[in-house]
């Protein structure tokens, strides 16, 4: 074998240093004298040869050169020689003066054949130490069976991956190119690879089969990403991405740190630039309750407000395992925030009586509801008395106790709603706004969308169906959603809380509604898989209480714009806070009743939009 799998023995890499230094200065005497060393300088050069040859011995050991493993050379081994070398050259600099001055008037050795001989020592001890590791990894692995590999960015990011690929990796991956959404950089070459622009990833890819693409921009244009993305799946390329700068161990990739890209990569859009200082004003120094604080959003909440430095987080849910789980993360995340973990049921009013009475929040932010569609409108009362009554309770006890701002989370599903779950959050949000005008307390409501990831959602049924072999189901073709990231939408809820003057409902910019078997199919191609060979799709029809489409206004609603382009305020119309009232007690009383029917004809009389879907209560809708 050419590279055995022991290391090569380091007194053999210290003779090989020691005769290249010898050859480096005998090639720097030959380029000074244009390759005729003078008669007079043989003399000099004989008497200075052994000194030179025990400074460089002395500085090999001390500087310990020969200690690395040459076949894993990298850019510390390559500084650590250059550094050895310069010490080495400078000590024979300062021998010149002294042996001008108080001995024969001559140098030690001319300067230029000293900064020759550092150069020349300098190329050939890293070109010899680049080129057994070239020959190892060739050998080791051939260019021919890498797996091919093109880096999106070609920036900083896309050279540390390059390198770290080299270093990590290099003997299974063969980087081929570099693709960038900056046109200047077309054409130029990156660590000796050509830069093509995103928009050629196709060509590219149809032009060579490409094992890998890795996303190495970290913050590049959502739409950009998602076509180059886009583009690697169609050619059956498995896309990677390298994490954010911050989450680099120690400053430094690794290579285990690239992982496969996740939908919510997909899904994305540009980070949405929020008003932070009037979200500081809001929170710090303020004791801030948050309800359903072991769910997605609740506890994204938590993580976001503690970066405000509050006086007290109150995390209330019913939850024990979640919510002690994440007392642990947010102790250990943030050790200097007052967290005070709450065990209760927002629908229990002495429990919250206590709460309020006790810990005194300033600031409310109530997640706590129950969303899942199909299984509230098997269990209407349960919705009501949890996403009404709950948040009734947590309202009145708002404004008995001074609290200033109450920020209610809504959903899309509560506009022109074909389900009891909609509904009822749609019962919730016009109790909130009524509560407003006669109130000191400001309530304000969040709308929006489905949340990538969050507990319970499509995403996370996907990945296990696909992980089980599937089958993949999706309830219709044509069904579409908004998606937004769960950080996306705490930023949301934060903004609105600062923002709003009290009555609005906040509605945010979704973009496009992406159709579910569109998700389901880019799912499928992210795990490397293929439909109808690999894993099937299986369509179940509609299930009770759902429609195709989401909408985030209703027929009778406009919005006004507010100082962010992707957030706008819905005009609603107003609802007297006595009828209103009148009609939800009503409604609660009715949970004692148990009586399905009469539940969901109140719903409809308080919400006369509310026309049901595939759904067994269809038969009351006029």
């Amino acid at each position: 074998m050419i590279f055995p799998n022991q290391n090569v023995p380091r007194w053999i890499i210290f003779l090989i240093d020691t005769l290249i230094v010898c050859i480096s200065l005998f090639a720097a005497y030959m380029l000074r004298f244009e390759f005729t060393i003078p008669s007079a300088e043989v003399g000099p050069l004989i008497f200075a040869f052994p000194i030179y040859m025990i400074i460089r011995i002395l500085s090999f050991i001390l500087g310990k050169t020969y200690a690395g493993i040459i076949r894993f050379t990298g850019t510390q081994d390559s500084m650590r020689v250059l550094k050895v070398l310069a010490i080495g050259s400078i000590i024979m600099a300062c021998f010149n003066p002294l042996k001008y001055y108080l001995w024969d008037g001559r140098f030690f050795l001319p300067y230029t054949i000293i900064i020759l001989d550092f150069i020349i020592s300098a190329a050939l001890l890293i070109s010899f130490r680049i080129a057994v590791k070239m020959l190892y990894i060739e050998l080791k692995n051939p260019r021919s069976e890498r797996e091919s590999v093109i880096i999106y960015g070609a920036g900083e990011a896309g050279v540390i991956t390059k390198r770290t690929l080299d270093r990590d990796a290099g003997i299974n991956y063969n980087v081929i190119a570099f693709i960038d959404d900056d046109q200047k950089k077309r054409g130029k070459r990156l660590e000796g690879k050509p830069i093509y622009q995103a928009n050629e990833l196709g060509r590219l890819l149809e032009k060579q089969p490409v094992s890998k693409l890795i996303i190495s921009i970290q913050r590049p244009d959502a739409s950009n990403k998602r076509r180059v993305i886009e583009t690697a799946l169609q050619h059956q390329t498995r896309v990677l991405n390298v994490p954010a700068a911050d989450s680099w161990i120690n400053g430094e990739l690794s290579f285990k740190q690239i992982k496969d890209v996740r939908i919510e990569d997909l899904l994305g859009r540009n980070v949405i630039k929020l008003d932070d200082g009037k979200v500081d004003n809001q929170l710090t120094g303020k004791t801030i309750l948050v309800s359903g604080a072991a769910g997605s959003i609740g506890s994204g909440l938590v993580r976001q407000i503690a970066n405000y430095h509050p006086k007290k987080i109150i995390a209330l849910d019913q939850a024990e395992s979640p919510i002690y789980e994440l007392e642990i993360e947010i102790n250990r995340m943030f050790p200097e925030v007052s967290l005070e973990v709450v065990i209760g049921d927002i629908r229990r009013f002495e429990r919250m009586k206590n709460l309020f009475l006790k810990l005194k929040p300033e600031v409310v932010y109530h997640a706590a509801a129950y969303k899942h569609v199909p299984l509230m409108e098997l269990n209407p009362s349960e919705a009501v008395l949890t996403n009404v009554l709950g948040t009734k309770t947590l309202v009145d006890l708002s404004i008995e106790n001074g609290v200033e701002t109450f920020v209610l989370i809504s959903t899309d599903k509560a506009v022109n709603p074909t389900n009891v779950m909609g509904t009822t959050k749609r019962v919730a949000e016009i109790y909130a706004q009524s509560n407003n005008a006669g109130s000191k307390t400001k309530f304000i409501t969040t709308r929006f969308g489905n949340v990538l990831g969050s507990n319970g959602s499509v995403i996370p049924l996907f990945k296990r169906q696909i992980e089980a072999g599937g089958p993949v189901t999706v309830t219709d073709p044509e069904v579409t959603r908004y998606f937004m990231t769960i950080p996306e939408a705490c930023q949301l809820v934060l903004e609105a809380g600062a923002l709003g003057a009290g009555g609005e409902i906040f509605v945010f910019d979704m973009g496009e509604s992406v159709k579910i078997i569109d998700l389901a199919t880019q799912m499928i191609k992210l795990s490397g898989l293929e439909i109808g060979k690999d894993i099937d799709i299986k369509f179940t029809g509609m299930r009770p209480g759902e429609k195709l489409y989401e909408e985030l206004l209703n027929s009778e609603e406009n919005t006004l714009q507010t100082h962010h382009p992707q957030i706008k305020i819905a005009k609603i119309r107003p609802y007297d806070l006595e009828e209103v009232t009148l009609a939800i007690s009503g409604l609660i009383k009715l949970f004692e009743e148990q009586n399905n029917d009469k539940l969901v004809q109140k719903l409809k009389e308080i919400v006369p939009e509310f026309k049901s879907k595939n759904s067994e209560f269809s038969k009351f809708d006029a």
